[in-house]
């Protein structure tokens, strides 16, 4: 059956509130956490998730892409669905679906359909509280029929621009969609520009705000084995000696994000208890971000695919990472910045080595290589074909520098990349 594709999408809820209103609106059935933002939503959607699991509720976390299994875009408590639960949820809301598509001029999509099977799984479940991430945008997202008791907005930059919008300001008014009246919007540190957007939408609807950086942030962070010590100022208290085993500023940012929203979430005006918090934290995971996932040599891989996330995944990079040398496996969808992306990864490459990922937006791998040639010089720069053995390449190359020359691999530049790098490598077993 052709359900489309997710990066194609219409700008209308109205087949996806059809079909939730013939389920009986299940996403109405517990609170919601509604992540959007440009970079780092996944993670936040995580971490967010560690704190509310360790406070012994039920949760259900919807997110997207995935890295390997389309199940991993639907948990509960953590855990996937199951093939046979997978299968089910499915069948039971598909003549809900079949029923829509036969009163609408175009069928219900992929994402409305992984959207529907979330809501109503989560319901059926049932869970205490639901964190969903958008999958484009915000307003029109498929994901915007819930109504967030907190809307998270993690940081805004240039992505999507085709359907988005050319700027930040259009690109923050998509995104701002998602903060419904008299919630709380938890506004990661953002671009002037985006941020006046936010805040007039806040104004708008009447939602109470909280912004990194002055209602809530990191008070301090130190790189720490494995990750990082942080401070954290949150909206009801101070929580120090937090343990976080993820890489990079960014990734201080989100657990406070994630932070600030389960406080907003939970009401009163009493803080986290603060072991709880760092019992939270020091489980968290965000697979695909900054993962190390093989030592000797150290490969790192990253889900970087825009400028921004690529800057910050560099910035972590350098920080957590001591490096002499490092090596770069890059496969990139042909319609993202590529330019810019290649032009950010030249500094901090001694060599890279253009691939594709097994999606058909991959650009292919002679066409990465002219536009890293300019920038790289034509020596530094190896075209492989398949990924397996681009990392295989990596691998062999940084072998060779010797046990002690301090020479990584960084596999980077999609999702797609870095999902079929973990199960090549079996980082997901």
């Amino acid at each position: 059956m052709d359900r489309g594709v997710e990066w194609d999408f219409e700008p209308t809820l109205d087949r996806i509130a059809a079909l939730l209103d013939l389920l009986g609106s299940p996403q109405r059935a517990y609170p919601v956490v509604h992540i959007a933002g440009t970079n780092g939503k996944t993670s936040t959607a995580r971490l967010t998730e560690a704190l509310l699991k360790e406070r012994n509720l039920r949760v259900g976390r919807f997110t997207s892409p995935h890295l390997v299994s389309v199940r991993e875009r639907i948990t509960v408590d953590g855990e996937p669905l199951s093939e046979e639960r997978f299968a089910e949820v499915y069948e039971e809301i598909a003549p809900y679906v079949d029923l829509t598509d036969s009163q609408g001029r175009r069928r219900i999509q992929f994402f409305e359909l992984l959207t529907a099977m979330a809501f109503a799984g989560f319901a059926d479940t049932p869970v205490d509280v639901a964190v969903v991430e958008a999958g484009m945008g915000g307003s029109w997202d498929a994901t915007n029929v819930a109504d967030g008791t907190v809307a998270v907005i993690t940081p805004i930059s240039l992505d999507h621009t085709d359907r988005l919008g050319p700027d930040i300001p259009s690109i923050a008014g998509e995104k701002a969609g998602i903060i419904k009246p008299g919630a709380t919007a938890v506004l990661a540190q953002q671009d002037l520009a985006a941020a006046e957007v936010l805040m007039r939408r806040a104004a708008d609807v009447g939602a109470v705000v909280a912004r990194e950086g002055l209602e809530f942030g990191v008070l301090s962070r130190e790189v720490a084995m494995g990750g990082q010590l942080l401070t954290i100022r949150g909206l009801k208290g101070v929580y120090d000696e937090v343990y976080l085993p993820l890489y990079g500023a960014h990734q201080a940012s989100n657990a406070a994000c994630a932070l600030a929203a389960v406080e907003a979430l939970t009401g009163g005006d009493d803080p986290l208890d603060v072991e709880l918090v760092r019992q939270a934290f020091a489980q968290a995971s965000s697979p695909g971000r900054m993962e190390v996932v093989r030592r000797n040599p150290t490969v790192v891989l990253d889900a970087a695919h825009n400028p921004g996330g690529m800057q910050a995944t560099l910035d972590g990079l350098h920080e957590a990472f001591d490096f002499a040398k490092v090596i770069g496996v890059v496969a990139v969808m042909a319609d993202k910045d590529v330019h810019t992306i290649l032009d950010l990864l030249e500094p901090v490459l001694d060599q890279i080595i253009v691939t594709r990922n097994s999606s058909p937006r991959s650009m292919p791998p002679q066409e990465l290589a002219a536009l890293a040639e300019p920038l790289f010089g034509e020596e530094r720069v190896h075209v492989v074909d398949r990924l397996d053995d681009a990392i295989d390449l990596g691998i062999g190359t940084a072998d060779a520098e010797g046990e002690f020359s301090g020479t990584g691999v960084l596999i980077t530049g999609s999702v797609i990349t870095a999902g079929d790098a973990r199960h090549l490598l079996k980082a997901d077993r």
